[in-house]
């Protein structure tokens, strides 16, 4: 059993995976969420449940967060009970959730102020790898902080990649997300082509799968895309907000991102027709209705 102390913040899809490899690896686990009702499933499993992130973060040496945004990861961290206030001196903060560089410089910043370490570390993977303890976390900051966190990531993970200092990590998730959304973008609008062309879908699709476009991401959606199984593996309106993200970042580094603003305009729509809260495979959808008018 480790003996290590931790704390986990937000406890939404990709949070509830990760508190149940870090139990079932014996760590002393306090939980917090903003409702409380998904942290309650966690103290049947000997997890502590906080009331504020403030009470959460006592006594533990790493601190971890996987949340939604800016505002979420902001809020937690820097609210008047927030994870900053009552975390001790040395404790090293991981931030796992797909944030902006920019709010992660931020927060930096603020948590060298309180003697704290940060790691930016988002993952890749999705429902089933964070259920299944298989996440890559991709890691930004010091050598000396990893390895505080190390023991603790290696229990929810099948890989830790450090890719520099603080940023590093979530400037590689949003380049990842960022050709993930233009693909699945790309994709959705090639399934609304295809099921109007009169070919046959499963045989073109096969085709596809099998040749240049082929990819684990194209043959994952195209099978939700046909099927509509939108099943949540990955939020849709999580995707618009990392093409955001993403093209902020590379503006700042002098790059523009024309497909990311393209691709981000398609997820838009999907969440405004009221697909922001099913799987981001569900983009197709206003597509296939607008082919058919």
């Amino acid at each position: 059993m480790m003996k290590q102390s931790v704390a986990l913040l937000g406890l939404g899809t990709m949070g509830a995976g990760m508190a149940a490899n870090l139990l079932k690896a014996g760590i002393s686990l306090t939980v917090y969420n903003r409702s409380r009702a998904k942290a309650e499933i966690f103290a049947a499993q000997g997890a502590r449940v906080a009331e504020t992130p403030a009470d959460a973060v006592k006594g533990a040496g790493v601190i971890l967060s996987m949340l939604a945004d800016d505002a979420a990861s902001r809020a937690v961290w820097l609210a008047e009970n927030g994870g900053l206030a009552g975390a001790a001196n040395g404790s090293v903060l991981v931030e796992c959730s797909t944030v902006s560089p920019f709010w992660i410089a931020e927060l930096a910043k603020a948590a060298e102020a309180r003697n704290l370490q940060l790691l930016d570390a988002p993952v890749t993977g999705s429902r089933m790898q964070a259920a299944g303890g298989q996440l890559s976390f991709l890691v930004g900051g010091s050598e000396e902080a990893l390895a505080i966190a190390r023991p603790v990531l290696e229990t929810m993970s099948k890989e830790i990649v450090h890719l520099g200092p603080v940023g590093s990590g979530v400037t590689m998730k949003l380049l990842n997300n960022f050709l993930c959304g233009v693909q699945a973008a790309s994709l959705a609008e090639g399934i609304a082509w295809l099921e109007r062309s009169g070919l046959d879908r499963d045989k073109a699709i096969d085709l596809l799968k099998r040749g240049a476009p082929g990819s684990p991401l194209l043959a994952n959606l195209s099978a939700r895309m046909t099927s509509r199984d939108y099943t949540v593996n990955f939020y849709l309106k999580l995707m618009s907000k990392d093409l955001q993200y993403a093209g902020e970042a590379a503006a700042a580094s002098g790059v523009e991102l024309t497909t990311a603003a393209n691709a981000r305009r398609l997820f838009e729509q999907a969440a405004a027709e009221g697909y922001g809260d099913q799987d981001m495979s569900a983009v197709v959808e206003p597509l296939r209705t607008k082919s058919q008018k």
